[in-house]
């Protein structure tokens, strides 16, 4: 069997991404499943949310009601959970498990929140991508032209408290031109599954 830049693993791995809203975490992990869309996935995350203008179920969220989200939440099926802005946001263990079953490198966009939770407890690799400045990232949220400018003042003052956190995490991005802060992506995916600890499960020819 032929080495492939990624996807050379029986067993995927995890990667989890975090980053304030407007940094650009989305666009990067779709450039991911875009380049390897045989190898990359992103886990459909639950949420309590109701969907935006695009958004499709069961492909972009699981969209559930607040008493099937607090059901999960007892019964112990997410890996993760947390509640951002007033709606709950969820990790569900048997759909991230059974992708890496399928040799899948699953992809977690998730809150800092969520991504304390795994941590130490759920192997993965934590990756943190921040804007250049936090004007910046004022910036970038009002070109969106999706919120109002009281919640966008929420989200400014919620990606000050996240960014607090980087150096909880593995890696660190910080977002300043998007086909650079790709490279590094795509970089750190094909580094972690030829690092030494995960080399077990690797396909040989």
């Amino acid at each position: 069997m032929s080495k492939k830049l990624l996807g050379n693993k029986k067993r995927g791995l995890v990667f989890v991404i975090s980053a304030p809203a407007g940094t650009g975490k989305s666009t990067l992990a779709q450039m991911l499943l875009d380049e390897f869309p045989e190898t990359v996935v992103e886990s459909c995350s639950c949420t309590t949310r109701t969907p935006r203008m695009g958004e499709v179920a069961q492909k972009h969220y699981i969209f559930i009601t607040p008493d099937q989200f607090e059901e999960k939440m007892r019964a112990g099926e997410f890996l993760e959970y947390a509640k951002v802005y007033g709606n709950y946001y969820g990790t569900l263990r048997t759909e991230v498990l059974g992708l890496q079953e399928q040799g899948k490198h699953v992809i977690l966009v998730i809150d800092t929140q969520g991504a304390m939770q795994l941590k130490g407890k759920f192997p993965a690799t934590f990756i943190f991508i921040s804007p250049p400045s936090m004007d910046e990232l004022k910036r970038r949220l009002h070109t969106r032209k999706t919120e109002s400018e009281e919640k966008i003042q929420e989200r400014l003052d919620w990606a000050v408290h996240e960014m607090k956190m980087i150096s909880h995490y593995d890696y660190h991005i910080i977002n300043d031109n998007l086909e650079i802060s790709y490279q590094i992506l795509r970089g750190i995916l094909m580094a972690e599954e030829h690092k030494l600890k995960n080399l077990e499960g690797i396909n040989t020819p």
